[in-house]
C-alpha cells in the first residue's frame, strides 16, 4: 500500500524552525512513509483526544501529527501532516476540524495556550507520551486543599458572545478559551497556535474592531458561500491551502522562512488575489500588511489565466525606479521565467516616456527634467517679473496638480477647474494672474528645449486618450456596419493591429501616482473589460503631493474595495509609536486622509502579530554627539547580527539602515560613519544601494518599499522634520496648505519608521520633532 502526503501551511513553517538533522530524518519518514504507511517502526496510531489525528514517528524525539484525508480508486491513501512536534509537545487534546465559514481543514494547538486560561476554562492537558526520564508526578492534592485562586480580571472579550464568535469563524475548540482570556500576552499565546483565520478575528476585536467591521474586512473575503459538511476531510483538503511532499520538498523547505515570505498568502489576502472583478479593484492597508505582497500575487494569477500567446498583455507597474527593480525581482521569485516575459514591468515615468517617443518625430524630443530644475526657472522668471505675490512652489505644484493633471487647455477652463485640496479658493483675477505666469513660464521651458516629467505625463496621458478614442470609434464602426468593409478601413487608416496596450494593469504604491498618470493608464486598458485595474496604495504613506479622486478620473472602484489590518513585518511595539505619528492622540490634533475616492481613510484596527523590544528614543546636544552616538549603535547591531543563533558567522550587510531627513546628512553621516566608525556604508540611490557597503544610508524617500531588521534614524530634530522654514510661512497665510505640507512630513515620517522589522532607534539634537511620539 502506498500514500500520499500533504503539508499543512503550519506544518511546513514548523519545519523551518527545526534543526537541519531532523529536517533530514522527516525528509526520509516522508520517503519511507509514502511507500508504505504501514510500517510498524512509524508506530502509527489514534490520539484518544481527536481520533482523526494519529500519531507516526520520525526518529527517537520527533512525531508527525497526521489526519488521513480519503483514499484513492487505486488503494492510495491520502494523509495531511498537519504538525511535526517534539514527543513531549504532543497531547492527547490536540484537535482537528474543518471551519463552518471557509470550509478548510483547521488544526488547534492548546499546547501553546496559557496555564491560566486553560485553568479558567477546565482544560488539563494530557501528554500522548509521558517521559520516562521524569520522575512520577506527586498526586494531586484535595480540592480543599488547593489555593484560592485570586479574583480573575475582567476578560477581555467579554463584550462578544460564543455565538458570534462562532458566526465570525473561530475554530470551535478555541471559543470558550477566547472568552476567558483576560489581557494582551493571554491573547498572544492562544494565537499562537490557533487557526490564522481565528487570529485575525480574535486580534481584529481585540484591538476596537466591532462585529460588523470584523466581519466585513475578515469574515466575508475568505467565506465558502455555503454551509461545509463539517465531516467531509476529503472535500476540505481540496479547499486548504497545502504543500505535495513529493522529491523536490527538501529543497523548497531548506529555504525557510525566504520562501515562506515568497509564497505566502493569508486566507484573506489570497481571497482578494483570486477574487474576479467587474472592474477596477483597489486593496488599502498600512505597512507591512501584505499589499505588495498581494499585489505581485495577483499579477502571478492573472498571468497564470492567459492563454498561450507572445506578447506582454500585462502591466505592473508603480512610483519610482528602485522599486520597480525591487518588484521585478520578488515577482520573478514567484514565477516561471516563460511567464514572466509576459510581463511588463516598467515604473510609471519610463512608461510615460516610451508613449512619447512612439509618438515624436526623431530629433524632435525633448529634454526631461526634474522638479527642482524647473522650481529654479520658476524662481528666475518671478524675479525677473519682480513679482513677489505668489511663492514659486505654489505656481509650480498648481500647474503640475491643476493644469497638467486636469489637462486643462485654455484660461477659461482653468476659471471653472476644481482645486480640491489645494488650500484657499483663488478668485478670478487671481486665477488670471497665475495662468499669464505659467503662460510664460511654459514658454521659458520650451526656449530651453526641456520639459518637466509632470509635463510628459500630461502629453503622453493625452497620446492614449486619443488611441483609446480611435479604438472606441473602430468599435462603433465594427458594430454599425457589421464587419462589412473592416479590413479595407483598417488598411487605409493604419489601424489594423490597434488596441489597448494591455489586458490587465496592476499598481503598487497607489498614493504617490498623478492624475495625469492614472488617466495614462486608464487610456491604456480596456473599461469594457472585467478585472482591468488593481490598485495596491495606502495614503498614509504618500509623501508626493499627488492628491487624486479615481472616480473623477474614470476609475471607479466603489464596492470594489478591500482593506489589509495585519502586519507581518512590524512589530507591535514599532507599530504603536509608528501610529501615533499620523494619528497622533491627546494632542487635540486631527490629520486627515483620503481614500483616493473623495472619501476619507484610517487604520482603525490596524495591527501586529509580531513583538519585539520597544523603539528607544534618544536626545543628544548636538549634531556631532548624536552621530557619535550612531555609531555605537550600528557598531553593537553589527556585532550581534554577526553570527546566527548557533553561533556561526554570517554577514550582516543589508540588514542594517540609516535614515536621514535630505541629501546633505546623508554625506555627513557617511563621512563620520566610515572616516571615524570604521563601518563601510552604501548610499541607497534611485537605482537601490550603491556599493557594498554594511549599512545603507539614505533619505526617508529612498526607503519607501524597503525593510531592514534594525533601523535608525537619526536628525529627527524640531526644524528639520519638518523643515519648519518652508512651512512656517503658509501657517497664517495659507492654513490648509500648511496642514497638506504637515501631513505630507507626518507620512514621510511615518514611512521611515515602518521599515524597520525588529528594532528601531530614533534620535535627534537640540528639540526633538514634534511628530515623534514622546
Amino acid at each position: 500500500m502506498t500514500a500520499r502526503l500533504s503539508l499543512y501551511r503550519k506544518a511546513e513553517q514548523e519545519l523551518y524552525k527545526l534543526d537541519r538533522s531532523v529536517k533530514a530524518q522527516f525528509y526520509d519518514f516522508c520517503h519511507d512513509f509514502r511507500k508504505n504507511p504501514s510500517l510498524p517502526g512509524f508506530q502509527l496510531k489514534k490520539l484518544k483526544g481527536d481520533s482523526r489525528i494519529w500519531s507516526a514517528r520520525v526518529n527517537q524525539s520527533y512525531r508527525a501529527l497526521l489526519a488521513p484525508t480519503g483514499v484513492d480508486a487505486d488503494g492510495t491513501e491520502s494523509w495531511l501532516v498537519i504538525a511535526v512536534r517534539h514527543r513531549k509537545d504532543v497531547y492527547e487534546e490536540l484537535q482537528v476540524a474543518v471551519n463552518r465559514v471557509t470550509g478548510e481543514i483547521e488544526f488547534v494547538d492548546l499546547a501553546v495556550v496559557g496555564d491560566s486560561a486553560l485553568r479558567r476554562a477546565g482544560i488539563t492537558l494530557t501528554p500522548a507520551e509521558p517521559d520516562a526520564t521524569e520522575p512520577p508526578a506527586e498526586p494531586a492534592p484535595s480540592p480543599a486543599a488547593e489555593p484560592e485562586e485570586p479574583q480573575a480580571a475582567p476578560a477581555l472579550l467579554a463584550a462578544y458572545t460564543a455565538d458570534q464568535l462562532r458566526e465570525l469563524g473561530v475554530a470551535e475548540q478555541l471559543i470558550e478559551l477566547a472568552l476567558t482570556v483576560t489581557d494582551s500576552p493571554e491573547l498572544d499565546q492562544l494565537v499562537e497556535g490557533a487557526p490564522l483565520l481565528s487570529k485575525d478575528i480574535l486580534y481584529g476585536l481585540a484591538a476596537g474592531m466591532d462585529i460588523d467591521e470584523v466581519r466585513k474586512e475578515i469574515t466575508q473575503p475568505v467565506e465558502l458561500g455555503h454551509e461545509p459538511d463539517l465531516g467531509d476531510f476529503a472535500a476540505a483538503l481540496t479547499r486548504t491551502k497545502v504543500t505535495a511532499v513529493d522529491d523536490a520538498v527538501q529543497a523548497a523547505i531548506d529555504e525557510g522562512d525566504f520562501r515562506a515570505w515568497k509564497v505566502f498568502l493569508h486566507p484573506t489576502q489570497e481571497r482578494i488575489v483570486r477574487r474576479h472583478y467587474n472592474g477596477p479593484a483597489r486593496v488599502s492597508g498600512g505597512p507591512g500588511t501584505g499589499k505588495t505582497i498581494v499585489a505581485l500575487h495577483r499579477v502571478k494569477h492573472l498571468v497564470e489565466q492567459m492563454p498561450p500567446g507572445h506578447g506582454k498583455p500585462i502591466l505592473l507597474t508603480t512610483f519610482t525606479k528602485n522599486l520597480t527593480t525591487d518588484l521585478r525581482l520578488r515577482l520573478a521569485s514567484l514565477i516561471e521565467p516563460e511567464l514572466l516575459a509576459r510581463i511588463e514591468i516598467a515604473h510609471i515615468d519610463q512608461l510615460a516616456a516610451r508613449v512619447l517617443g512612439e509618438n515624436t518625430a526623431p530629433g524632435r524630443g525633448r529634454q526631461r527634467v526634474y522638479d527642482n530644475v524647473a522650481l529654479n526657472e520658476m524662481r528666475q522668471l518671478l524675479a525677473e517679473l519682480d513679482d513677489r505675490r505668489w511663492e514659486p512652489e505654489f505656481l509650480l505644484e498648481e500647474w503640475e496638480q491643476v493644469i497638467l493633471g486636469q489637462s486643462v487647455p485654455t484660461r477659461s477652463a482653468y476659471f471653472q477647474a476644481r482645486r480640491a485640496g489645494r488650500g484657499r479658493s483663488l478668485t478670478r483675477p487671481e486665477r488670471n494672474h497665475i495662468w499669464k505666469l505659467i503662460e510664460q513660464f511654459t514658454a521659458r521651458l520650451d526656449k530651453l528645449g526641456v520639459e518637466t516629467w509632470g509635463q510628459a505625463s500630461e502629453r503622453a496621458a493625452r497620446f492614449e486618450i486619443e488611441r483609446a478614442a480611435k479604438i472606441r470609434a473602430r468599435r462603433e464602426y465594427k458594430e454599425e456596419v457589421g464587419g462589412k468593409d473592416l479590413i479595407h478601413r483598417d488598411n487605409s487608416s493604419g489601424m489594423r493591429y490597434l488596441g489597448y496596450r494591455y489586458r490587465h494593469i496592476v499598481v503598487d504604491e497607489a498614493q504617490d501616482l498623478s492624475p495625469a498618470h492614472w488617466k495614462m493608464l486608464r487610456a491604456m486598458a480596456d473599461p469594457d473589460l472585467p478585472n482591468d485595474m488593481f490598485i495596491a496604495g495606502d495614503t498614509h504613506q504618500r509623501i508626493y503631493d499627488h492628491q487624486v479622486a479615481l472616480g473623477a478620473l474614470g476609475i471607479n472602484i466603489r464596492g470594489r474595495s478591500s482593506r489589509l489590518t495585519l502586519s507581518y513585518r512590524t512589530t507591535r511595539e514599532i507599530l504603536a509609536d509608528a501610529l501615533r505619528v499620523v494619528e497622533p492622540r491627546n494632542s487635540g490634533q486631527k490629520v486627515g486622509y483620503d481614500d483616493l475616492d473623495d472619501g476619507t481613510d484610517n487604520l482603525a484596527g490596524y495591527r501586529s502579530v509580531l513583538h519585539g523590544p520597544a523603539p528607544s528614543f534618544t536626545p543628544y546636544e548636538t549634531w556631532d554627539a548624536e552621530l557619535a552616538g550612531l555609531a555605537t549603535t550600528l557598531t553593537t547591531w553589527r556585532d550581534d547580527l554577526s553570527t546566527d543563533e548557533n553561533g556561526s558567522p554570517r554577514d550582516p550587510s543589508g540588514h542594517i539602515a540609516v535614515c536621514v531627513a535630505d541629501r546633505d546628512m546623508v554625506s555627513q553621516t557617511m563621512y563620520y560613519l566610515i572616516t571615524k566608525a570604521g563601518i563601510t556604508c552604501a548610499e541607497l540611490t534611485k537605482d537601490g544601494p550603491k556599493g557594498d557597503g554594511e549599512v545603507h544610508v539614505g533619505t526617508m524617500h529612498r526607503f519607501k518599499g524597503l525593510e531592514y531588521q534594525r533601523l535608525a534614524i537619526v536628525g529627527a530634530s524640531d526644524g528639520i522634520i519638518p523643515r519648519t522654514h518652508v512651512i512656517d510661512r503658509y501657517r497664517t497665510e495659507d492654513p490648509p496648505r500648511y496642514e497638506r505640507e504637515q501631513r505630507k512630513a507626518r507620512s514621510l515620517l511615518f514611512v521611515a519608521t515602518t521599515r524597520a522589522r525588529d528594532a528601531l532607534n530614533i534620535s535627534w539634537h537640540d528639540r526633538p520633532s514634534p511628530y515623534l511620539p514622546i
